[in-house]
């Protein structure tokens, strides 16, 4: 297993490299195509061409290769990339240095991301159980309602519903009988930099809420399908516990696709943490790059879209690693 993890972790290098190239490719035709991305910042306001000059340098944009579209502009692209090696990552429109603003929103998003998994993964796939030990039950046809509307729900709508309930109604009661801040910060309907986990609580909710939904079908329809197999049926046969059998046999099996979602999952909620973030007003990953985006500040995109990448390759790795766990019929050579 030691040396299918080194294979992969060399992997990872070709796969961050194209996504650099790609990403610096497509601002570069940006650059291009639609103008000195500078001039956006004085809006109609028209600076001296001194001052556009400037701050063209400033920002390293003066690289002759800019002025001509379709160039990928290589030379950019090997000083930009031994930059990051370096640990420089450039600085934004306001010349912060981007490492700065990535180290103050990724700790946020990261915890965000954590609770949002623990919450889709404990509540996801103890509901799929109970509603696969209770086929066609009350409980298994409730869990298949509410998962049905959490899924077909859209997220703004689930994140502002929720804002509403838990952060005005039931936050007015709390606040208004308990003096505990935890307790309110919980119930607040924005981020607390005061209690950066307690003020995370709801909007995780909302942001694994989806793929809550998704878990606690998927390991229903795994679990029913594992408890008719031969495996189940012999482990019946010896006279094993119900719990032993769900728990150690059945369960075990059908995590693996479930496991697979989940791994899956922790790059996309940290990628879509967006409406998540913008909602609640959490200072994080999300918020960092739609204001890159809106305003054109490469540096930032160009820093954290190959992190987000780094992201999903490191949870891919863990979890083929977590298959032989799970299924010891599964062996890396």
């Amino acid at each position: 297993m030691g040396r299918y993890a080194v294979r992969r972790l060399l992997q990872f290098i070709p796969v961050l490299i194209g996504t650099l190239f790609l990403l610096h490719y497509l601002t570069t035709l940006s650059f291009q195509f639609n103008g000195n991305p500078v001039r956006a910042l004085f809006g109609d306001r028209q600076p001296p061409p001194e001052t556009i000059a400037a701050l063209t340098r400033a920002f390293g944009l003066d690289d002759p290769c800019l002025s001509q579209p379709g160039n990928p502009c290589v030379g950019m692209f090997v000083e930009r990339v031994g930059g990051y090696l370096r640990g420089d990552f450039g600085v934004d429109f306001n010349l912060q240095p981007v490492t700065d603003l990535i180290t103050r929103a990724a700790p946020v998003t990261l915890r965000l991301t954590l609770l949002a998994i623990v919450f889709e993964s404990v509540v996801g796939i103890l509901a799929g159980v109970i509603a696969g030990l209770r086929k066609e039950r009350f409980a298994d046809n409730l869990v298949r309602i509410s998962t049905v509307l959490v899924i077909s729900v859209p997220i703004f709508v689930v994140g502002v519903l929720t804002q509403i309930i838990f952060g005005l109604y039931i936050g007015n009661w709390v606040r208004d009988r308990t003096e505990s801040e935890t307790m309110e910060a919980i119930f607040s309907i924005s981020y607390q930099s005061d209690h950066p986990w307690a003020s995370l609580i709801i909007p995780s909710m909302v942001l694994g809420a989806t793929s809550l939904g998704i878990i606690a079908r998927m390991t229903r329809t795994e679990l029913i399908e594992s408890l008719r197999s031969d495996y189940v049926r012999t482990a019946r046969a010896k006279g094993l516990k119900p719990t032993r059998i769900v728990g150690i046999h059945a369960l075990r099996n059908c995590l693996i696709p479930v496991v697979t979602l989940i791994g899956i999952d922790i790059g996309g909620l940290m990628a879509g943490a967006l409406i998540t973030e913008g909602i609640f007003n959490i200072p994080g990953i999300g918020g960092l790059v739609f204001r890159s985006v809106r305003t054109g500040e490469t540096p930032i995109i160009m820093a954290v879209v190959p992190l987000l990448v780094l992201v999903y390759l490191i949870a891919s790795l863990l979890v083929d690693l977590l298959y032989a766990v799970l299924d010891p019929r599964i062996r890396y050579e």
